[in-house]
C-alpha cells in the first residue's frame, strides 16, 4: 500500500506531466498561450485532486492484492 506522501508525489509528477501536454494542445486549439495555459491549469488542478481521491480510494480495496 501507498503512502499518502507516495501518492501525492505520483499524482504531482503525473500532473506536471499532463500539464505540458494540455497547454500544447491548448495552444494548438486556440491558438493562445494564455487560453492554453488558462486550459491546462484548470485540467491540472482538476485532475490532481480527483487523482489523489482515486488513489486512496482503490488503496482501501483489497481485490486483485497478493498477501
Amino acid at each position: 500500500m501507498d503512502t499518502p506522501k507516495r501518492t501525492i508525489t505520483k499524482a504531482i509528477i503525473w500532473n506536471l506531466i499532463g500539464l505540458a501536454t494540455m497547454a500544447l494542445v491548448g495552444l494548438i486549439a486556440t491558438g493562445s498561450l494564455a487560453v492554453g495555459g488558462a486550459m491546462a491549469l484548470v485540467n491540472a488542478a482538476l485532475g490532481l485532486s480527483m487523482y489523489v481521491i482515486y488513489e486512496r480510494v482503490w488503496n482501501r480495496v483489497a481485490w486483485g492484492r497478493r498477501a
